[in-house]
């Protein structure tokens, strides 16, 4: 990243959950104020979250790993969401190319990535192999108060990244902009994402989420896999489920990785300069 080398950005959403994805040989060091002010949408460009696709080693240059700076900065061992956006931004950088299947590295391990659509298509689908879902942070203490709405179940879930899912009535009673920066600061310095959960049926989910390091956002794909492997424990799902948010419902397979299906959409690029 040289001073007078632009840099290409691509921005992409998978059910409003947006990433700025630039392929770089090397993350730099200013990364996470380089994300503070490109996550920014009035000063910078706007997104939740800045990706690095880097050569995983030197010799094997088209072996990539995933690096997540959050809007706030801070770091995110993996994304369901940005890992389908960033397969979507890995196919348009081959042109005429149709369909991806590939393997990236990130902080929680590796990642399988398959799109289905061209190197042109503003809107793909995506798979992503998210890993297993095991126990995440240790809530045997852990006292939750909504400020009102009933708790139900309660469960820890770790798909690479933490996460707290909580069982409610109705994801919309809950004030997640109060109740999710105060049920993350329980889980400092790591922090944890939140999310409140409903049953409707033994296929269909509804999630809210409160993310580590972003805030409110649209949709959370790890935060899916883990709501879905949290209510599979509980005995309450299928299979295979569909997670609605309000960006938009995806599917999840339960299993072993747990996969997630992903529409990716193309929103713009953009040039920026000199460590931006």
């Amino acid at each position: 990243m040289g001073e007078t080398v632009p840099v290409h950005l691509i921005r992409c959403h998978g059910f409003g959950n947006q990433f700025l994805i630039a392929f770089t040989d090397e993350v730099p060091a200013s990364g996470p104020e380089l994300a503070r002010w490109s996550c920014e949408p009035i000063a910078g460009i706007g997104a939740d979250g800045l990706v690095f696709g880097t050569p995983t080693h030197l010799d094997q240059p088209d072996r990539l790993t995933f690096t997540l700076f959050n809007s706030d900065g801070s770091r995110a061992e993996v994304s369901g969401n940005g890992l389908a956006c960033f397969g979507h931004a890995i196919l348009q950088t081959l042109p005429g190319r149709r369909d991806l299947d590939v393997v990236v590295d990130t902080a929680a391990g590796p990642r399988r990535i398959r799109v289905k659509g061209t190197s042109t298509d503003v809107e793909v689908s995506a798979t992503v192999e998210m890993g297993a879902a095991d126990s995440g942070p240790d809530i045997s203490r852990l006292v939750v108060d909504l400020g009102g709405p009933r708790v139900g179940r309660v469960a820890s879930v770790d798909m690479g990244n933490p996460h707290l899912v909580v069982e409610v009535d109705d994801p919309d009673d809950v004030d997640l902009a109060v109740v999710g920066p105060a049920l993350e600061a329980i889980f400092e310095p790591v922090g944890c994402n939140i999310h409140m959960v409903s049953v409707s049926d033994t296929s269909h989910l509804r999630l809210r989420t409160w993310e580590r390091g972003a805030g409110l956002t649209e949709a959370c794909g790890s935060g899916a896999c883990a709501a879905a492997a949290a209510a599979s424990g509980w005995g309450e799902i299928d299979e295979t489920v569909q997670v609605l948010m309000p960006g938009g419902t995806t599917t999840v397979v339960i299993g072993d990785p747990m996969v997630l299906s992903v529409t990716s959409v193309f929103v713009d690029d953009h040039e920026v300069n000199n460590g931006w």
